[in-house]
């Protein structure tokens, strides 16, 4: 499935978040709690704003916020997406993959 067609089909509103630098918007992402854990999905920024440290910082709130402390956080990202060595720097660990996707998972603490 394309990350486009993806998007569409999964998109929530309730659960995503706009990601805003000096009053632009630069990308968004979702967490979705999913009973035991929290999906991380749709996190993405644009390419003007790579490589300057936005996602890090955006991750790092993320896994911060009181609500996943003591949780698990899933997520998957395309198979030779350079977002992945993003979320190994945050202890995120592979569990499985496929041709397509890299699932991965951190227990928060």
């Amino acid at each position: 499935m394309k990350v486009r067609e993806r998007f569409r089909n999964t998109f929530d509103p309730s659960h995503t978040r706009i990601i805003e630098v000096e009053g632009s918007m630069v990308g968004c992402v979702a967490l979705k709690p999913k009973s035991e854990a929290y999906l991380l999905e749709h996190f993405y920024i644009h390419p003007d704003y790579q490589g300057q440290r936005i996602g890090t910082q955006v991750l790092s709130m993320l896994l911060e916020q009181d609500e996943v402390q003591g949780k698990q956080v899933i997520l998957n990202v395309l198979q030779g997406s350079p977002a992945r060595r993003l979320y190994e720097r945050f202890g995120f660990i592979l569990d499985s993959e496929d041709e397509v996707d890299v699932f991965m998972s951190v227990q928060v603490q």
